[in-house]
């Protein structure tokens, strides 16, 4: 008998960054294995319309879903964790909906009544969690709120779901993530500033259920004695979230203080077929992998400041991680800087000391001439190398210039008046370009792709057509292919429709491949990407 639809609000306190997405997914994981079907849900208060347009060093990496979303980059470990696809539904911004609400308005769908901030956002709001509700047909619905208790952007959102705890109050619940410090002076945790998170919620009409501790190690009984007292909680609804090395671990972590059942006793739901075998196998796999595969990341959006700031490649990580623990390796990333290789082209020789390079995706001129340095020293040295999206460009610009002999070949993007613009716009793009219709006009989401017999490519996938998830403007001119294939390079994979190059390779080289899609969005921890696989597996080797 299928139940009613039940849902969990995850929202934060004291600050951002301590973990909601991870929380959510790991929520959801543990519902996942007590055999119930659950979906989850971003929101997020910018008023951009979606992810696309906002940079990768501030935001993290744009996540892109098979029907061409833009979105959080959450939407990335929902799926990791929950093994499903997300969609369009997924995802809501301040932006997307008060963009459809102007549009219903100026439309007349209002019946000449006003339109109000507190209603109408709210009620469009709640018709975008029902819609995703029963497209997906789940148990649970997860929805993860942005931003944290007291901020004036995410009151909406909140007004939102208090309504929906109103008229259905068991079938809804809130957590609260919220961190917990600890003073370097004295070695204290203080709960002070989660028990004002508490009260910030509170002061909006919403009573917390459940509160997930964030702090660097566990959260001890006297510290849950002290929130439970003065928040009105029962210490059983005190998770303990502590570091970890692994994100993976999560779930299991969220366990021990039993949150799978606790849920499911506040919604009267008994547990149905329970089963992290698969999950707690991954955990131990990781834990368990000494031996490291050394790889280097060739990119531009990580560096702010003195800072390094990972998250814009952060599906390539995890994609990263996935293949190697599959090979019962530990990944050791570096990041490089592509513009160090323009300023000083004798640093290239460090390459040598990885076992793989990865030049992922991009924009910009920035840092192209280095990224392409990166990829004739791997070439010529016969390291393992896997370029993704902008990384394929780049391969086949210097395998251009240097094979081919296409002196000062490039790509129109970085140089317009190439005389070899062997990477170019197709003409809808270019009409694009020159209105300025740039945002969510860029070839997204899945297509088709059919790979060359014999190839190594075929040989990874196993499989003769293959759809994969694509984010780009540019692509490898089809005028320019005869002439690179005649010079040895293998166009292993091709749009059966517009016969553009997909995927890239070299016969003989340790490994050297590049994908135009973006292989690292559909890599999950218990089903690793082929192509990461075959690409750890050459840097095992190298």
């Amino acid at each position: 008998m299928k139940i009613p639809t039940k849902y969990i609000f995850v929202v934060g306190g004291v600050m951002s960054g301590i973990g909601k997405g991870i929380t959510t997914s790991s929520i959801g994981r543990v519902l996942k294995d007590y055999g119930f079907s659950v979906t989850a849900c971003k929101i997020d208060p910018y008023f951009n319309v979606d992810a696309g347009t906002l940079n990768p060093v501030v935001h993290g990496e744009v996540f892109v879903t098979d029907d061409g979303a833009e979105a959080d980059q959450d939407l990335g470990n929902y799926e990791r964790f929950l093994e499903q696809d997300m969609s369009k539904k997924n995802i809501m911004t301040s932006g997307l909906v008060i963009q459809t609400i102007i549009n219903n308005e100026r439309n007349l769908q209002y019946g000449g009544d006003d339109v109000e901030m507190m209603r109408d956002i709210p009620e469009e709001v709640r018709r975008r969690i029902f819609d995703l509700a029963e497209s997906s047909k789940s148990d649970f619905v997860i929805v993860e709120v942005g931003g944290t208790a007291g901020d004036n952007e995410n009151l909406v959102f909140l007004e939102a779901a208090r309504g929906m705890k109103l008229k259905n109050p068991k079938d809804v619940m809130f957590v609260l993530v919220s961190y917990l410090p600890i003073l370097a002076n004295t070695g204290e945790m203080k709960s002070k500033p989660t028990q004002h998170a508490v009260r910030a919620i509170n002061s909006v009409g919403i009573n917390v259920d459940m509160l997930i501790t964030r702090a660097s190690v566990p959260v001890d009984a006297p510290r849950k004695k002290q929130i439970s007292r003065v928040c009105g909680m029962e210490q059983e609804d005190i998770i303990s979230a502590p570091d970890v090395s692994s994100i993976y671990e999560v779930p299991l972590n969220f366990e021990r203080d039993h949150i799978g059942s606790r849920i499911l006793e506040k919604f009267g739901l008994k547990v149905r077929n329970h089963d992290s075998s698969k999950w707690q196998k991954l955990v131990t796999s990781i834990q368990k992998a000494k031996d490291p595969v050394k790889i280097g990341i060739v990119g531009k959006y990580f560096v702010s400041g003195d800072f390094s700031l990972t998250d814009a490649y952060l599906s390539v990580i995890e994609a990263i991680k996935h293949a190697a623990w599959a090979h019962g390796r530990k990944p050791e990333i570096t990041w490089l800087d592509a513009e160090t290789y323009e300023k000083d082209p004798k640093k290239l020789e460090e390459l040598s000391k990885f076992d793989g390079i990865i030049v992922p995706g991009g924009f910009g001129s920035r840092g192209t001439e280095g990224k392409i340095a990166v990829v004739q020293y791997v070439r010529e040295h016969n390291i393992p190398y896997l370029g993704l999206c902008y990384g394929l460009q780049m391969a086949v610009i210097e395998y251009a210039r240097n094979v081919v002999g296409l002196k000062n070949a490039n790509t129109t993007e970085a140089n317009p008046k190439t005389p070899y613009p062997v990477i170019d716009t197709l003409p809808d793009q270019v009409a694009k370009i020159m209105k300025k219709e740039l945002g969510g006009t860029m070839r997204l989401g899945a297509y088709d792709c059919i790979l060359k017999p014999g190839s190594k490519a075929l040989q990874l996938y196993g499989s003769k057509a293959i759809s994969e998830r694509h984010r780009h403007r540019y692509e490898v001119n089809n005028d320019y292919k005869a002439q690179l294939e005649k010079a040895g390079l293998v166009i292993s994979g091709t749009n059966p429709k517009s016969n553009l190059a997909e995927i890239i390779e070299l016969p003989g080289h340790k490994f050297f491949m590049g994908s135009q899609f973006h292989p690292e969005l559909k890599s999950r921890p218990l089903h690793p990407h082929p192509l990461f696989l075959g690409f750890i597996e050459a840097a095992i080797k190298a």
